[in-house]
């Protein structure tokens, strides 16, 4: 893999040199845009420890995803955000019905549906 362009690489190769290039510049902050798209279970898991280690070291995650699965179960303080802050706080707090109405409309009774099955 190290002697590929990293446009030869898979997505989840991908996300894994992106994750090892953030640690290698040892920030205070990380922005994380997607970073499990392309990823297999095994490496979001990685991922994750990566991010509690990080946490654990007092340094500040962002993580934005469309992912409104499991991932957000690992967060500790969410925004919900569609041209405009509609939401922050808890899990409990900013994934609510009325939230989700607010954020997408006519299919957001879909993805309470799924998001109330996790």
């Amino acid at each position: 893999m190290r002697s590929r362009q990293i446009g030869e690489l898979s997505g989840g190769q991908q996300q894994r040199v992106f994750l090892a290039r953030a640690l290698a510049h040892q920030a205070e902050l990380f922005f994380f845009d997607e970073p499990f798209v392309g990823v297999d279970k095994k490496t979001e898991s990685i991922m994750f420890d990566v991010f509690s280690e990080l946490k654990s070291q007092g340094k500040i995650l962002l993580v934005i995803t469309h992912d409104l699965g499991m991932t957000l179960t690992k967060c500790d303080s969410l925004l919900l955000l569609n041209k405009q802050l509609i939401a922050q706080g808890s899990l409990k707090e900013v994934v609510t019905s009325e939230n989700l109405q607010r954020a997408y409309g006519d299919i957001a009774d879909c993805i309470w549906m799924r998001y109330t099955k996790l």
